[in-house]
């Protein structure tokens, strides 16, 4: 939980530095190439396929792509149509995501009406966080958060379930994880990027590098091993802890002009619906 709690302080960091720094001038595309590039060409060193099966190393490759690959490409371009702090608090239904891939994917149980009360109170609650701004952008960046959610959620409960050894022999593989990302990102970057908004300036390449080899390369190689010492319950709950420590950050360091009334009364709703969510599926906590 430590490693965890450490990562999560990390991370909420990088929600700042991607909306302060990089959203509005360099393309989500080329960023998300640039930082998984970065993180890829940090664990190659370490890459040693001697020890795992093709088919799991398919699947960890596969893995990356949808946790990192996707989900960063989503995270970013959301930045792009709603605020930091708006960013940070729809990630709230990452937890019950991962329950919900667990509960279905994994112990084949139906989706509970529970669910569809929890999305209507979330739509509600960032409906009254962007009462007098409610515009197709917001809903579109809402949206954006909540496939970045399932990507997210998706990735962590597939790695720990993938049988992949000791500290040392996930360090040894975890280079594929960054492939998987890095092909799918530079795939995306060759169709869609926009050459032209690539990074500039020094401060702009040197929040790129701590993203790629500190919050990525380092952050994500100790969460995913981290991930396997705790059970399903405690991952899942590890992952609201970024909301309040990205809010106080961005708002300590970057003086945030936040409306605090409409992000609480809209947090409290969108909180009854992960309560609401859980009261009927339980986090599972013998995995």
């Amino acid at each position: 939980m430590l490693t965890l709690s450490l990562v999560t302080l990390l991370w909420a960091f990088s929600f700042s530095l991607i909306g302060v720094y990089l959203s509005a001038d360099v393309d989500a595309y080329i960023a998300v190439f640039i930082r998984m590039l970065l993180a890829f060409l940090l664990l190659l060193p370490f890459l040693r396929t001697t020890y795992i099966t093709k088919r799991k190393a398919i699947s960890l490759t596969f893995l990356g792509a949808i946790q990192i690959g996707i989900m960063y490409i989503l995270l970013y371009h959301a930045f792009n149509y709603i605020s930091i702090a708006e960013v940070l608090l729809f990630t709230v239904f990452t937890p019950l995501y991962i329950t919900l891939i667990d509960e279905i994917l994994i112990n084949k149980k139906s989706l509970p009406w529970q669910w569809w009360g929890a999305a209507l109170l979330a739509v509600c609650g960032a409906a009254i966080i962007r009462y007098e701004n409610i515009s197709e952008g917001f809903i579109y960046g809402f949206l954006l958060i909540q496939g970045a959610n399932i990507c997210f959620a998706l990735g962590q409960v597939g790695y720990k379930r993938l049988p992949l050894g000791d500290h040392k022999e996930q360090r040894q593989v975890y280079a594929l994880f960054f492939l998987g990302a890095l092909l799918v990102s530079a795939i995306a970057a060759v169709l869609f990027a926009d050459w032209e908004r690539s990074p500039q300036t020094t401060l702009q390449w040197g929040v790129l590098f701590w993203l790629g080899l500190v919050a990525s390369g380092v952050g994500y190689l100790a969460w995913s091993i981290a991930s396997k010492q705790v059970n399903t319950g405690q991952l899942a709950t590890m992952n609201n802890v970024l909301i309040p420590a990205g809010l106080l950050i961005n708002f300590i360091f970057w003086g945030s002009d936040i409306n605090w009334i409409k992000l609480f009364l809209g947090g409290i709703i969108i909180g009854l619906g992960v309560l609401l969510a859980g009261s009927r599926v339980k986090l599972i906590s013998k995995a």
